[in-house]
């Protein structure tokens, strides 16, 4: 069936500069698809991860490996092989963690692979030293005693603990010789992961700076934005106002045009209005005239007036001599009265 993909996720990838052994080098400009493979005919894991046509990971999973998480959303473990180390960096602290949890899974699974692989092979050799022991043996079984065949089996026993044994030191000294392989490389992951929490440290000191560049620049949009806003709302009054202009000129438009309607007549109301100003103008002189003989009428009074207040007088005098001559006279009546007495 060949490789079958088990796990996929995108990343962006990273490789230790092979120069400085320090700094990492971007393999992908952008984040690519990275996959464990399983391999069923060999029964091994690998993880590849291809940009376009190139192949920029491609590492086989040992139990000696070890993933390392360096930071929230990055991570690295150190290919032998492939004589590098690859670093991977995830939008995510999440994805990071099922990768990590991936990767401890396979490792345990490429052990279990290889535990299995040695056993059968032990196997397989033991067997085939007791087959060969075996055949010899029954050779000589025919022209053996009793006791020669007893301590031939004991011999036999012997041998295979011996082989047994032998197989295990091979085993031991296998599994020491690998112990010390992933200590080297242990070792150097760390020196590695020393140099990177440097490298981090230079970066995380680049970023905060960058970081309090990007805050005074949002500051800054900020009291943009406020600016906008208070625009915005200066727009939404004189749009506002434009409206109210553009009603009071349709209203205008409106007395405009009445205004045109009533200067068609405008002619004619002017002809009507020199009509009346002539008449307006006769009744003011008949207006004067009446006035002039009001005036006059008033003077005729006055004179009337005076001449009766000086009738008066003349009529008061008058009467007052006439007063005094019917006094004499009446006087004279009694003095004749009284003469025609005497006599």
């Amino acid at each position: 069936m060949g490789e079958q993909p088990i796990f996929t996720t995108r990343a962006h990838v990273f490789q230790i500069d092979p120069s400085t052994k320090k700094n990492w080098v971007p393999a992908s400009k952008q984040a690519v698809t990275v996959s464990y493979f399983y391999d069923v005919t060999r029964n091994s894991y690998r993880i590849i991860s291809v940009d376009g046509a190139k192949v920029i990971i491609n590492s086989t999973i040992t139990p000696n490996m070890t993933f390392t998480k360096t930071s929230q959303k990055f991570g690295q473990w150190a290919d032998s092989r492939a004589n590098t180390v690859f670093g991977l960096g995830f939008s995510s602290e999440l994805q990071l963690t099922k990768f990590a949890e991936k990767f401890q899974e396979v490792r345990e699974a490429a052990r279990l692979a290889r535990d299995k692989s040695q056993e059968k092979t032990e196997t397989s050799s033991n067997h085939s030293q007791a087959s060969s022991v075996n055949g010899t043996d029954d050779e000589k079984a025919s022209h053996a005693s009793p006791a020669d065949t007893h301590l031939k089996s004991e011999n036999d026993k012997l041998k295979i603990a011996l082989t047994q044994s032998a197989a295990n030191v091979k085993k031991w000294e296998m599994e020491l010789q690998t112990l010390r392989e992933s200590n080297a490389r242990l070792t150097t992951a760390l020196q590695e992961s020393a140099a990177s929490v440097e490298q981090w440290k230079r970066q995380f000191s680049i970023c905060r700076d960058e970081n309090d560049r990007l805050r005074s620049k949002i500051e800054e949009l900020e009291e943009q934005c406020s600016e906008i806003n208070r625009e915005k709302e200066k727009n939404t009054q004189l749009k506002r106002r434009i409206e109210e202009l553009e009603s009071e000129v349709r209203d205008k438009e409106m007395e405009l045009k009445d205004l045109r309607k009533q200067s068609e007549i405008i002619p004619q109301l002017m002809s009507e209005c020199e009509y009346v100003s002539e008449k307006l103008e006769a009744a003011e002189r008949d207006n004067q005239n009446l006035e002039d003989k009001v005036r006059s009428l008033k003077t005729d009074i006055e004179e009337s007036k005076y001449r009766q207040r000086h009738l008066k007088g003349e009529l008061k005098s008058f009467l007052e001599v006439l007063d005094g001559k019917i006094d004499d006279l009446h006087d004279f009546r009694r003095g004749l009265s009284k003469l025609g007495t005497d006599n």
